[in-house]
């Protein structure tokens, strides 16, 4: 029995008369016609106001509301230490519209309390669960759901007027992915302490400010009971993880991104779950959340299970979480995990161990179906915020809104990009030459969908070596190597994103143990790298040439590719008022001093970045002075003179000649 029930007559205030009447369980809704309507139709995106524990009061006694979803149960009823973990003691009413919905209202339970749902199936098998719409979960191993209520204060009012421009696929979007346990340690040799959200806040939002990128895009944080799946294999998708602390600390490390103007968008999970005994797994003692059928409902490649697209209930949970992260935290975008395997039945699987569609095929019309509503949804509800797709595959229209038949996602990741482009640059750069289509042929492409171009967390993990370990040479030219593939990655279309420790050159690879390695910035290598990485970002976000077109095929032009044999390329990025930033590449260790390039416009230009400068502990090969045009030589109108830097970039801007400011 809880504590409430063992008061004595003698100590129940005059105001809390009721409580002598009251049941332990009273029957109690939160839950229309409307509401089960909307749930069942699999269009309800905001059931976490429904289901969950709520504090309310009731008959004038305070106490917590719950409801949960178990069509298959023949008996639910709630446990925590207010009960002594009584199965029996308080048991909720099943709706008599038989939606599977179990729900009523405990008296004086308060905030802040260990609870789960006791479950016994149709069949008599007897689970204990977590709650699946719980805002809290104790900090793992353990796993029991916590009772909570945001009170937290939103300082961000001005972010989220303007958040709409900072956010439009019109401006810079440079995405700085973050795991916030191995960012940095308290003690970088004990994995098991962790800084708390305002400590990771204190330091990660003026880092990430100061390195010049737009938003930070963080692992997930949903709760999960593995640190080994980084945050991949949810268990609480409604509850940032307590690791860190609880979900208003969460909240206030939104809201300091947002006061130093930075977006924050947020990995989430739509696509497979774990089995954990606590999780969604056989939540009822049926497969309530997953397929039954495993050759759709288990994923062999992480070892869990795929959410059932085609049950209307499973949908509106996902709507409803997607909806729930970007409105009580003001997220400004979801990074939508593996939806190639959402959308592909196939999908790493062998012959006979997946069964075609209704039509033959091997797209997962339910999932489509259910993606190209969450995206309708969340534009519907917040136009202001981005989704983001990691597909791998050719599928149309990822990127592409709905009514002209595509999926609806705002971006995409190119993962062809970043495939050829690292396989380029493992290359010694004597047989660069004989690959330079690895570098073209993204542009083939490269409008077909509105692209993020990703060096993530997948690219420095599980034997691939870190970044300036994939590059070839010796330490001065590994990361000149690196300051040029940046070079190539911030001035191609398409938005960017790059993961933590990449922007100085860690030299291991990621572990979710440790922390990166910070001491390497005491290097003039590793600092140099970083300082460019500084450079190129407020490059990228101040030239509107950069990203005003960087979805539009008229935004780009190739300038020169004929001299295959030098692996020298250059290309140009031209903004909507005329102004032209041009791009050479040269990548191979030979500088090139007094090089033609062939233009077909009559512009003086001004370098604006060098890959090798100095500063960025570069040999220093730059372009000083303004540089005219003059007659050309070469099947072009006009010729510009160039020094290329050994394994560089040089970066270019426009100016209008004398004759046309006259």
């Amino acid at each position: 029995m809880s504590k409430a029930r063992n008061l004595n007559k003698s100590n129940i205030p005059q105001d809390e008369e009721p409580f002598r009447t009251l049941k332990p369980v009273e029957p109690f809704s939160l839950f229309s016609a409307r509401d089960v309507q909307l749930f069942q139709e699999g269009t309800h995106d905001r059931l976490y106001e429904k289901f969950g524990s709520h504090a309310l009061t009731y008959e004038g006694v305070a106490g917590t509301y719950f409801a949960v979803w178990a069509p298959n149960a023949a008996f639910v009823s709630v446990i925590g230490d207010f009960n002594s973990w009584n199965n029996y003691s308080h048991t909720l009413y099943p709706r008599w519209d038989e939606s599977g919905i179990w729900e009523g209202f405990i008296p004086h339970l308060q905030d802040r309390q260990l609870y789960k749902y006791f479950i016994r199936s149709n069949s008599g098998e007897e689970l204990r669960k977590g709650d699946p719409f719980a805002n809290q979960w104790e900090v793992r191993p353990k796993t029991a759901s916590i009772t909570t209520q945001f009170n937290y204060k939103w300082k961000d009012a001005a972010w989220m007027k303007k958040r709409a421009a900072k956010n439009s696929l019109a401006s810079p979007f440079s995405v700085y992915e973050v795991h916030l346990g191995s960012w940095r340690r308290p003690d970088p040799e004990n994995h098991e302490v962790f800084y708390s959200y305002r400590e990771i806040a204190a330091m990660l939002v003026p880092y990430v400010k100061e390195m010049g990128f737009t938003h930070v895009e963080l692992m997930p944080i949903m709760e999960h009971p593995f640190d080994g799946s980084w945050g991949y294999q949810l268990t609480g998708f409604y509850a940032p993880t307590s690791r860190y602390g609880p979900a208003e600390d969460f909240m206030a490390m939104v809201d300091a991104f947002h006061h130093a103007g930075l977006g924050v968008i947020l990995d989430w999970v739509p696509s497979h779950f774990p089995y954990d005994d606590h999780g969604l797994y056989r939540f009822d003692g049926s497969h309530c959340y997953e397929y039954a059928d495993m050759r759709k409902g288990f994923h062999p490649d992480w070892n869990s299970y795929v959410f059932n697209y085609a049950r209307n209930e499973v949908k509106s949970f996902l709507l409803s979480n997607a909806l729930f992260w970007l409105d009580k935290f003001h997220i400004d975008g979801l990074r939508v995990d593996a939806v190639a395997s959402m959308i592909h039945l196939d999908y790493s699987r062998k012959a006979g161990s997946w069964e075609p569609n209704a039509h033959g095929g091997n797209e997962n019309l339910e999932a489509i179906a259910f993606l190209k509503e969450m995206n309708s949804t969340i534009y519907s509800r917040f136009p202001d915020v981005q989704t983001i797709a990691e597909e791998s595959t050719s599928f149309y229209g990822v990127s592409r809104p709905v009514f002209m038949g595509g999926l609806g996602f705002g971006m995409k990741w190119m993962m062809g990009w970043m495939n050829d482009t690292l396989d380029y640059f493992k290359k010694d750069p004597l047989f660069r030459k004989w690959y330079q289509n690895q570098i073209t042929f993204s542009i083939m492409y490269a409008f077909s969908e509105n692209f993020m171009l990703p060096l993530s967390h997948d690219e420095v993990v599980h034997g691939k070596s870190p970044m300036i370990y994939k590059m070839p040479g010796d330490d001065w030219q590994r990361f000149a190597n690196l300051r040029l593939l940046y070079s190539y990655m911030f001035t191609h279309p398409g938005t960017k994103l790059l993961f933590m420790g990449g922007e100085f050159g860690d030299t291991k690879e990621w572990n979710y143990k440790g922390e990166l390695g910070w001491h390497l910035l005491q290097h003039a290598t590793h600092e140099g790298l970083q300082q460019f990485v500084k450079a190129v970002n407020k490059l990228y976000t101040s030239e509107p040439a950069l990203y005003k077109t960087q979805f539009d095929i008229n935004g780009f032009e190739w300038v020169h590719l004929a001299d295959q044999d030098n692996s020298i390329m250059v290309y140009a990025r031209k903004g909507e008022e005329g102004e032209v930033i041009l791009v050479a590449l040269n990548m191979t260790p030979v500088a090139r001093e007094e090089y033609p390039v062939g233009i077909p416009w009559d512009l003086t230009f001004k370098e604006v970045l060098n890959s090798d400068e100095p500063r960025f502990y570069g040999s220093g090969v730059v372009n000083t002075g303004l540089i005219k045009p003059v007659p050309g030589r070469f099947g072009k109108p006009y010729d510009i003179i160039l020094r290329l830097p050994p394994l560089g970039a040089a970066i270019f801007k426009s100016r209008k000649s004398a004759k046309k400011k006259s």
